[in-house]
């Protein structure tokens, strides 16, 4: 019924248009094309959203069903980092310097959701993971790090549909690029990387514990395992005679830890629409 009227009235309005111009001058034309064009405007609008009104009061007839399996991001933008770490030889105890990454942290998670409280999730991931050493009696810096590529597991607990919900779980990485970089202040900086290092474990473990708020994430990672590989040997030469190097050794623990702040983005449709009445199945 809207639809005709429209089309009524856009006739009536060409019409007047056909007529008018041969008995005009050219400026009243223009005055009249502009008022024809409002009102064709006008009408338009008002058919849409009647239209869009049908559209919505059709949807009293129907429900919708959310998807329990989806894709969704694990994206870790700022990440910062410390190590808790113990050494010998020298003796020292406590928290390594604060270290800042951006961007470099992403990954995608599977969920899927058992309840509207309760949600199941994996995934895989890339980090860039690391800590920094400040020695204060020659003024110097050691900065070490690892891309690696891992997965995580863990259980959500809350409002999964509004997105405010905590979790928990535990995951591993594989690092497979290593970079080291020495430098003292104002001076020169030494640095090298190596593919698949036997510097640092092969395998490294974590846990997490974290909230999130539509879709903001905020979580905790702490590894359990030590960043560096205690026993890696390496080969010196020292006056010509070639030795064995142990460069980690006085590490006794070195466990890194993290928190970062990131976005947890819902990539899949939310929901399907389903006829009231008709038997509901969650899907997949």
């Amino acid at each position: 019924m809207v639809n005709s009227y429209a089309k009524d009235n856009m006739s009536v309005i060409f019409t007047d248009i056909c007529v008018y111009i041969p008995l005009h001058k050219q400026k009243n034309m223009k005055i009249f094309f502009k008022s024809a064009l409002l009102l064709t405007l006008s009408l338009l609008t008002l058919t849409n959203d009647v239209n869009a009104q049908e559209k919505d009061n059709t949807m009293d007839s129907v429900k919708l069903v959310r998807k329990k399996l989806y894709w969704s991001s694990g994206l870790d933008m700022m990440l910062f980092s410390t190590s808790q770490t113990e050494k010998i030889l020298p003796t020292s105890t406590g928290l390594t310097p604060l270290r800042f990454t951006y961007l470099l942290n992403f990954g995608f998670n599977l969920n899927y959701d058992l309840s509207k409280n309760v949600a199941l999730f994996t995934g895989i991931g890339f980090k860039n993971i690391g800590f920094t050493e400040k020695f204060t009696a020659n003024d110097s810096t050691v900065k070490r790090r690892v891309l690696a590529i891992g997965a995580p597991i863990g259980i959500k607990f809350g409002n999964i549909r509004k997105q405010k919900y905590g979790f928990i779980g535990a995951g591993g990485d594989v690092p497979f690029n290593y970079k080291e970089k020495g430098y003292i202040k104002r001076g020169n900086k030494d640095k090298f990387n190596e593919w698949f290092s036997d510097r640092t474990p092969l395998f490294m473990p974590y846990v997490f514990a974290g909230i999130a708020f539509t879709p903001v994430t905020l979580k905790f990672q702490y590894y359990t395992g030590s960043f560096l590989n205690t026993s890696y040997t390496e080969s010196v030469t020292v006056g010509g005679t070639t030795v064995n190097y142990t460069p980690y050794m006085n590490f006794v623990k070195n466990n890194i830890m993290m928190v970062s702040l990131g976005f947890d983005l819902r990539y899949s449709k939310k929901s399907k629409k389903v006829p009231v009445g008709e038997p509901v199945k969650q899907t997949m």
